[in-house]
C-alpha cells in the first residue's frame, strides 16, 4: 500500500492569457479552449500525484459559471480531491482576473477522473489522498458521494 499524500502536493496553479485566437464573435474564450486547458492541468495535477504518467477516464463535470473576455488572465488551480485503486478525482477552479481593474471572478469549475499508468500502459496503483484545509475537507467528504454518481452513470449508459 502506498502511503497517502497531503491535498497540497498535487496543488497545481497555471496562469494564461486570453488573446483573440481563443475567443468567438462575442470575444469571449471558447468553453473548448477553457476545456483544454482544464485538462491539461487536471494531467498535470495527476501525474504530480501518481508520480506516473495518466490518461483521462472522464470529464465528469464542468460548469461555465461566467466568461472570461480578450485580455483577461485565467488562473487554473487543481488538486487531487479523492483517489480510487489506480483512479483520481481532480477537481479544477478557473477564475478570471482583469488585470486593469482588479476584477477577479469565478468562470469554470470541473471535475475529471484521471488513470495512472504503468511502463506497460496498464493501469497502476496510486496513493490516497487527505485533506488539511477546511475547503479541502470539503472536497474530500464530498469526493464518495461524486464517485458514485460516476458509477451509476456509466451503469445507466452501458
Amino acid at each position: 500500500m502506498l502511503d497517502a499524500r497531503p491535498m497540497s502536493h498535487s496543488r497545481t496553479i497555471q496562469t494564461k492569457l486570453v488573446l483573440p485566437p481563443d475567443t468567438n464573435h462575442l470575444q469571449t474564450i471558447f468553453g473548448g479552449q477553457v476545456l483544454a486547458y482544464i485538462d491539461e492541468i487536471a494531467a498535470i495535477t495527476a501525474m504530480k500525484h501518481a508520480k506516473s504518467a495518466v490518461v483521462t477516464a472522464s470529464i465528469d463535470s464542468v460548469d461555465f459559471v461566467s466568461s472570461a473576455t480578450v485580455g483577461d488572465v485565467l488562473e487554473l488551480e487543481a488538486v487531487v480531491s479523492s483517489t480510487g485503486r489506480t483512479s483520481m478525482e481532480v477537481f479544477v477552479s478557473v477564475h478570471s482576473v482583469d488585470l486593469l481593474t482588479g476584477e477577479r471572478k469565478l468562470t469554470t469549475e470541473s471535475f475529471l477522473t484521471m488513470v495512472s499508468m504503468g511502463t506497460d500502459n496498464e493501469p497502476t496503483p496510486v496513493a490516497g489522498v487527505y485533506p488539511e484545509t477546511e475547503a479541502e475537507k470539503r472536497l474530500y467528504e464530498t469526493g464518495p458521494a461524486r464517485r458514485e454518481h460516476r458509477k451509476l452513470r456509466r451503469e445507466i449508459t452501458h
